[in-house]
């Protein structure tokens, strides 16, 4: 029953920021330049998170939200918006 509880709350908190990935790319780009690539690398990556969770017991269920925070963060900073945000910061 942990294990179970464990990766509903893994998938959750997937689901979660892979819709806030979304919402917030949606607003900043709109339809015409939104990202598909990163989304579909968000939704692979958290597949895989959730699955390794899955199969492995000894993670935690904190490390594994932990890591695909920080593969979100990731993934966000290369899209469109952040780098001419960076672009515009350096210059």
């Amino acid at each position: 029953m942990k294990k179970t509880l464990s990766t509903i709350i893994t998938t959750v908190f997937v689901v979660l920021v892979t819709a806030t990935f979304s919402f917030a790319e949606y607003t900043a780009t709109g339809v015409s330049q939104f990202p598909y690539f990163q989304l579909g690398c968000l939704i692979i990556g958290g597949l895989l998170i959730i699955s390794l969770k899955h199969k492995y017991q000894r993670m935690y269920t904190g490390e594994v939200v932990g890591a695909f925070a920080l593969y979100t963060v990731l993934i966000a900073l290369f899209t469109s918006p952040v780098i001419d945000a960076v672009k515009s910061l350096v210059s």
